[in-house]
């Protein structure tokens, strides 16, 4: 079939097949580019199919060398109709770990689930015996709690009063004022619900009493806290709350891991397009004059130049890793320099709908946008014929 995007809202429908494999391909060479990692040797990430997950998966495999497992909850493939971009991604990067002889394997399911968990140990103990790195990338926004049976769902609300300010939509590229109402405790309790801690200490609980833990194992999840600017709707909002949660969790596992000498620990990346920021309101226009402003510094970088920055410079340089106060590693330290953010606020101010081609990087966020779905990748034939039932060996 020709696969092109069809758009409803901040969701893209449809996915390219040959276009995610383009966008893995390319994330792989820039790994190889760059240099070998003396990193990781048998890896478990936990939502490995796009963003920082995916980039995690392919910078362990193809700087490190390193066998790895990966979890995620995509749709397959159905005639006619394309699986979802995470299929193919994974899809790709099983194919091109084969191709260079690493060990690869996936699961597909929900990994909230104790179902996944025992599977994925079970796994684990059939062909790796211990895994030393595990990341943790998961971004559902619907949780069900194994324990209790309750489903829970996120918001993004700010909490206290209304906020209002400035968001575009980069459909059309108009910006406009945006009002969203407080919430209540029920939605934070919800929002930590899935989006803190509790989640990635059941991972790695279920790991440790399986005994398919190393010694000196890291365990990372990631985080974001963007600027003062978006702090009311995000990191002082309902989100914020549950970030706050699995960054206080990082030193719960750690303790735990003692008898390994083990440790936990949040690494706060940089803010990208991604499909959960793309739904939230401010933060498109915010990164529409980030991405200017530090492509004007050449300083911009994505998802994998992030990851590979993090394995080479932060968690495996053979020193003690450099954290911030609160014990958080910063690869997001090139967005919040104050001179970038002092350029930012400036072009704040000054955006509207006139002035944001000019000032901002819409077309670059639209760009991103597209390439999440596998579209818009020089090389790729997007008016050929292609075949949508791309096939992919689960565990």
């Amino acid at each position: 079939m020709i696969i092109e995007p069809r758009m409803r809202g901040f969701i893209c429908l449809t996915a390219h097949p040959e276009g995610c494999a383009a966008n893995v391909i390319n994330q792989i060479n820039y790994v190889k580019s760059q240099g070998p990692i003396d990193g990781p040797k048998n890896v478990l990430v936990i939502g490995a199919s796009t963003g920082f997950g995916l980039s995690s998966r392919i910078t362990s495999a193809f700087g490190a060398h390193a066998s790895t497992i990966g979890v995620f909850f995509e749709k397959a493939p159905q005639a006619g109709k394309t699986a979802t971009p995470g299929w193919y991604n994974s899809a790709a990067f099983q194919a091109e770990a084969e191709k260079a002889g690493l060990y690869a394997k996936s699961i597909n399911g929900d990994a909230f689930s104790d179902e996944v968990k025992s599977k994925t140990i079970e796994l684990i103990k059939k062909d790796l015996g211990k895994i030393d790195l595990i990341i943790y990338s998961l971004a559902s926004p619907v949780r069900t709690n194994p324990k209790t049976g309750v489903t829970h769902r996120s918001t993004l609300k700010p909490i206290g009063q209304a906020f209002t300010n400035k968001t575009v939509d980069f459909h059309t590229g108009i910006v406009s004022n945006i009002s969203i109402e407080p919430c209540t405790q029920e939605d934070i309790d919800n929002t930590v619900a899935v989006m803190g801690g509790e989640d990635w200490e059941l991972w790695m609980d279920a790991l440790s009493e399986a005994g398919v833990l190393s010694e000196n194992v890291l365990s990372v999840a990631y985080s974001y806290i963007g600027p003062a600017l978006t702090e009311p709707v995000y990191r002082k909002g309902t989100i914020g709350m549950a970030k706050d949660h699995l960054e206080a969790t990082a030193f719960t596992i750690t303790d735990k891991l003692k008898n390994l000498n083990g440790k936990a620990i949040v690494s706060v990346n940089k803010a990208l397009v991604t499909q959960a920021s793309s739904a939230i309101p401010v933060i498109p226009l915010y990164i529409s004059l980030l991405y200017k402003t530090m492509k004007e510094e050449g300083i911009h970088e994505g998802c994998i130049e992030q990851m590979y920055r993090l394995f080479k410079d932060r968690l495996y340089t053979g020193q003690e890793m450099l954290k911030d106060e609160k014990g958080r590693i910063r690869v997001d330290d090139w967005e919040m320099r104050p001179d970038v953010q002092a350029k930012v606020d400036a072009l704040w101010a000054k955006a509207d709908t006139e002035t944001l081609p000019e000032i901002g990087d819409l077309k670059g966020y639209k760009s991103d946008f597209l390439n999440l779905f596998g579209f818009g990748f020089e090389g790729v034939d997007y008016t050929a014929d292609v075949n949508e039932n791309v096939p992919m060996e689960l565990a």
